[in-house]
């Protein structure tokens, strides 16, 4: 993909944003990605999974061999899509519509997965948003703790219901950001909950290790997602992503790698760490 340099069209959504109206369509693998059986006999759940990097880790996921559960806000095409991609792997998909912000929901579909698949051995915690605030005084209260209940809340909610499930070699992904690391002006709360993702990444590992299940995150730099034109100006996204060193903004294929490596074998002396698929910005994380 590294001849992917032109501009995106300018474009705008609503929020949370629609992967089969977005101009190009993101690489999400379902021509690209080949397994080769490093997650058989899994059950993943992700959230978020209908679209951009969770949809790409479903379809991953599904490819090297897992049972998938995904969960999705309201996008029905989309979820519909990622179902049929995933099911054509040769393992089940089952998905869950609601809004992982209500801690009710969170413990509805671990319960529900469980009764699918007998069992839960990665929880990818992917869901997010985003909003483009120009300055803080932009950002209302409800706006901020509304970010902070999706991106960080739902992570907690999902993880404790988990891991009473979980064996030892189960694995917690979380997705964090690039900007919870270099920060972003214009996504003030948005990047306050990724900062937040990081410590509750590493206090979780060291909560867990005793148990021998290992979390860890990916922090993705400008991926092509519905949250890209469902969050900024049409001109910020004809030019998203030229500003790191490869210059290019990624697509969601290319994170899926990450989350493969750190739910298979590779990953079995990793805790508490964190990925940094970001096209080349040193963060030092």
């Amino acid at each position: 993909m590294s001849d992917d340099r032109k501009p995106f069209p300018p474009q705008h959504q609503e929020q949370p944003g629609v992967e089969t109206e977005m101009t190009p369509r993101p690489v999400s693998g379902k021509d690209e990605y080949r397994g080769c059986g490093k997650l058989a006999g899994k059950a993943a759940l992700i959230t978020g999974g209908d679209s951009g990097i969770g949809r790409a880790v479903a379809i991953a996921f599904a490819r090297e061999g897992a049972d998938v559960a995904f969960a999705y806000l309201q996008e029905e095409q989309d979820a519909q899509e990622t179902r049929q991609v995933v099911e054509r792997a040769g393992v089940r998909c089952i998905s869950f519509k609601g809004d992982v912000a209500e801690e009710g929901f969170c413990e509805k579909i671990v319960r529900n997965v469980l009764e699918a698949f007998g069992r839960l051995d990665i929880l990818v915690n992917n869901a997010a948003e985003q909003h483009y605030a120009e300055t803080i005084e932009d950002i209302s209260a409800e706006q901020w703790e509304r970010t902070f209940r999706t991106n960080i809340f739902a992570y907690f909610y999902l993880a404790k219901a988990a891991v009473r499930h979980m064996q030892e070699g189960g694995r917690i992904i979380n997705t964090t950001s690039v900007t919870a690391y270099k920060g972003n002006p214009v996504l003030l709360d948005y990047s306050s909950t990724k900062g937040a993702i990081v410590s509750f990444t590493r206090s979780l590992a060291l909560s867990l290790a005793p148990k021998g299940i290992l979390v860890n995150a990916v922090a993705p730099g400008p991926v092509w997602t519905p949250l890209i034109p469902a969050s900024f100006p049409e001109e910020k996204v004809e030019k998203f992503g030229e500003n790191v060193p490869l210059q290019r903004a990624g697509q969601p294929v290319e994170m899926a790698h990450s989350y493969v490596f750190l739910a298979s074998e590779g990953g079995n002396y990793m805790t508490g760490q964190v990925l940094h698929p970001n096209g080349g910005t040193i963060v030092n994380g």
